[in-house]
């Protein structure tokens, strides 16, 4: 026992440390070990092919949960990802999520046995038919991870080991994303004769900025490893291993879920608007947005606690 509490306080400090010399020296929450099995499943949230619970007040916590197969993306995992995202869009009591896999990797991506039926043997008369029956396959899984980026609750990712294939589709569409120093990714699909198609090559481009690094992942299928995703921008931090990592994931989320949620929410909301629009156009809309949103008081709340040297996750902030 003595050992173990000796143990837990020395994990405690180096994760304090890390954040510490990462610029996290103003994080006030409290880093107390979460590990998954603690955590409590979240009402409403039932799935064969995920986990979702409540990790801490405000934070839901999505684990891809088939380790035995490595978290690979079955028809259940397409499907199941729509209906917890949507949930969550709706649940006025969450303010951030993180994603994590269970096992020893984040995913291997595609589970081509469970979708091959679809994929090659498509159903249809001709090739007119055929072709429909599979576009409306891929908008299908498309919207997949689509549902993340538009869940107005920021993401966090969290990977550790492999992240393949469908697994970069869907760390892509997060808000941010941080990584343990064993994970690599893999644009895999040219490997198995298709070009990504649900959404790498549209966001990967606009995460790292660098176009010649995204095509030569692309063509070649090669892996980038822990440091090479930090330095070009892929991952923001890299974590000695998932525990460390995923408790940095949660310390943050809970940072967030400090603040204003209509902050938040509307900072994601025109951080997307300007990311696919120019400058002007973004300006425009922010203030056309703001000319509601400043009428929140969120605003009077969070001035107050300021001005009175409190911490803002004293603060209660209606549910949005």
């Amino acid at each position: 026992m003595a050992a173990g509490i000796v143990a837990s306080r020395r994990l405690r400090d180096l994760l304090s440390r890390r954040l510490t010399a990462s610029n996290y020296s103003g994080l006030s929450i409290s880093l107390r070990l979460t590990g998954s099995s603690a955590q409590e499943e979240a009402p409403d949230h039932s799935y064969e092919s995920l986990r979702v619970t409540s990790a801490q007040k405000h934070v839901l916590h999505v684990q891809l949960n088939r380790p035995n197969k490595r978290n690979a993306m079955n028809k259940a995992f397409w499907r199941e990802m729509v209906e917890c995202f949507n949930k969550i869009s709706r649940d006025a009591d969450c303010r951030a999520v993180v994603i994590s896999g269970a096992g020893k990797m984040f995913t291997a991506g595609i589970d081509l046995m469970d979708l091959a039926s679809d994929i090659l043997q498509p159903k249809g008369d001709d090739v007119a038919r055929i072709s429909w029956y599979l576009r409306d396959i891929i908008t299908r899984y498309q919207e997949t991870f689509s549902v993340i980026e538009k869940c107005p609750k920021p993401v966090i990712a969290a990977v550790h080991g492999g992240c393949i294939g469908g697994g970069v589709d869907l760390i892509t569409a997060c808000d941010i994303r941080y990584c343990a120093q064993d994970a690599f990714f893999q644009v895999k699909e040219v490997d198995v004769g298709l070009a990504a198609d649900v959404g790498t090559l549209q966001r990967l481009p606009k995460v790292i900025g660098n176009q010649s690094l995204v095509n030569e992942l692309a063509f070649t299928a090669r892996k980038m490893m822990a440091d090479e995703a930090l330095g070009c921008g892929l991952v923001s931090r890299v974590f000695p291993d998932k525990e460390v990592m995923l408790d940095a994931a949660l310390a943050l989320a809970a940072e967030i879920s400090s603040k204003s949620p209509v902050a938040v929410q509307s900072t994601k909301v025109n951080l997307l608007y300007s990311r696919n629009h120019s400058v002007a156009e973004s300006l425009n809309y922010v203030a056309s947005w703001n000319m509601s949103m400043l009428q929140t008081q969120d605003i009077t709340k969070s001035v107050q606690a300021v001005t009175e040297n409190k911490e803002l996750k004293s603060v209660t902030f209606s549910k949005l």
